[in-house]
């Protein structure tokens, strides 16, 4: 390898890795201010919740398929763009269009307001719907920013605004409503804290736009052609963002059909199978723009290294996760929620095996949208959202929320493993080397044997301490059993280089190997 190509890597390798950790930490902070916000609001205002997760999941919707496929679409198009000429047509384009949409829903959901709230029999979800389209309109717009951000290898945005300071301004909100004298949490206000939290957050991405984006992209002329082809790449990731939002609701809104009494334990089931691609998916969006980069470059190789690297690496984090849920359902279950939902073990088997098994695949999706081929996937979101509606219709009268999560499971292990498929077979891109497989079953087996040997003796607050030794087993297993590859050489280069400093008992153990210097 050469010099400068050791070097490209390592920078490669840096952007990821610390685009990586501030996704993964933007993401844990979503995930911990939505928890509190939503318990927050159950105990609290009880009565309404009903209406909110009504207003939230409809907005939710509209933002995905308001979205257009627009902010993957930027994300890709702007490095693999040849003069910055085409980079300001792509994102005046994709600035205008969002723009124009997210008016035209917003408008459209405030009108509709009304009529829907009465075909729904719940006459408070009128102004909710009203307040929600607000929502609507700064989410995606605050999306598209974060996204042409994203196109730049800029994670800042999406962590720092749309990750964090959103959902912690709406938990703060809240809190203040709450525990205010002059003030009481109430479905109004709650209303006003989600709406007051992202048009701030909306006008907060503003100022940096304004501040930052010129020095990325300083004014010049336009080249009208890349419009063209920025409609042309979007069409299709227009298509699978569709299908993805349907099959992720797909199989929810056929158990509310057949049994809705399930379907709060179900979605509890899912928030914790979602857990596990985190780390996947926060790479997966740094992974992208640095992708198309070295592509543009015709450097193909670095794009297999680092796609096998990141995802070997990240293993140490969802490994934890699956075992615990797969292995101690239960405990996990009461762990997390309390005692009345420890009964939903099927449900969170089902759907964290899937999530595992997808997650061990990797970033496939972004990697295939980094390579160009978003027709193939439109029609593997389209193939994965009909086998979640069809396995959800003839299993779910049967079995419940448990044949829920099988359609569940099943799909989302399907899109992934589709992807991959075409990624190995046209591009040899995937993560099935040595230096991945072998501490990958080092560790699972025996940490799966150990943990299901003392099931029955594991406390609650035990959990976390065996998630902990799953991660340090797997990290030592790399070592031990000197899985370690010249990805691996440059990852260190490049955690070295963000720390500021050698780490020199991770080279010790690399020398050790054979492998690395």
């Amino acid at each position: 390898m050469g010099e400068e190509t050791s070097r490209e890597l390592k920078e490669g390798l840096a952007t990821v890795t610390s685009g990586t950790l501030l996704v993964i930490l933007g993401s844990a902070c979503l995930v911990v201010f939505t928890f509190f916000s939503r318990v927050l609001l159950v105990r609290t205002a009880s009565a309404d919740w009903n209406s909110l997760s009504i207003e939230i999941t409809l907005a939710t919707v509209l933002v995905s398929v308001g979205g257009l496929g627009l902010p993957d679409a930027v994300a890709r198009s702007l490095p693999h763009a040849a003069t910055p000429a085409e980079q300001r047509t792509i994102v005046r384009t994709a600035l205008v269009a969002t723009v124009l949409v997210a008016a035209a829903l917003a408008a459209g959901l405030w009108l509709a307001a009304p009529g829907l709230a009465h075909a729904l029999g719940i006459s408070n979800l009128q102004v909710g719907f009203e307040f929600f389209a607000v929502a609507v309109f700064a989410s995606l717009v605050s999306g598209i920013i974060a996204g042409i951000f994203r196109g730049f290898a800029d994670v800042r945005p999406n962590a720092l605004f749309v990750q964090i300071l959103s959902p912690g301004l709406f938990l703060a909100f809240l809190l203040v409503a709450r525990y205010a004298p002059s003030f009481g949490l109430s479905y109004g206000s709650a209303l006003v804290a989600y709406v007051s939290a992202i048009a701030l957050t909306l006008a907060g991405l503003g100022a940096y736009t304004v501040h930052r984006l010129p020095r990325l992209l300083p004014r010049g002329p336009a080249a009208p052609e890349a419009s063209g082809r920025l409609w042309r790449f979007t069409a299709p990731l227009f298509v699978a963002a569709v299908m993805l939002t349907v099959s992720g609701l797909g199989d929810t809104l056929v158990l509310s059909v057949y049994d809705s009494s399930q379907v709060g334990l179900y979605t509890a089931t899912l928030t914790l199978a979602r857990l596990l691609p985190i780390g996947i998916t926060s790479t997966a969006y740094i992974f992208l723009p640095v992708a198309t980069r070295f592509l543009r470059r015709g450097n193909p190789q670095a794009v297999q290294l680092i796609y096998v690297t990141v995802t070997k690496w990240l293993l140490a984090f969802s490994i934890p996760l699956g075992l615990l849920f797969l292995v101690v359902p239960g405990r996990s279950l009461e762990f997390v929620y309390g005692p009345s939902y420890s009964r939903i073990i099927g449900p969170l088997q089902l759907a964290v095996a899937g999530a595992f098994f997808a997650t061990i695949l990797g970033p496939a999706y972004a990697a295939l949208i980094a390579y160009g081929r978003v027709g193939l996937l439109a029609i593997n979101a389209s193939a994965a959202t009909l086998t979640d509606l069809a396995l959800a219709l003839v299993l779910v009268p049967r079995y419940g929320y448990v044949g829920a999560a099988l359609s569940w499971g099943v799909s989302t292990f399907l899109m992934a493993a589709l992807c991959l498929t075409e990624l190995a077979v046209q591009h040899s891109v995937h993560p099935f080397r040595r230096h991945l497989e072998v501490p990958l079953l080092s560790t699972l087996v025996p940490v799966a044997l150990l943990l299901w040997l003392a099931r029955g003796h594991l406390s609650e607050w035990e959990l976390p301490v065996a998630g902990l030794l799953a991660a340090v087993v797997f990290v030592l297993a790399v070592f031990l059993t000197k899985s370690i590859d010249e990805g691996d050489r440059l990852l260190l280069g490049a955690v070295e280089r963000l720390l500021g400093r050698k780490v020199p008992f991770a080279r010790r153990l690399a020398r050790w190997t054979g492998n690395a210097g």
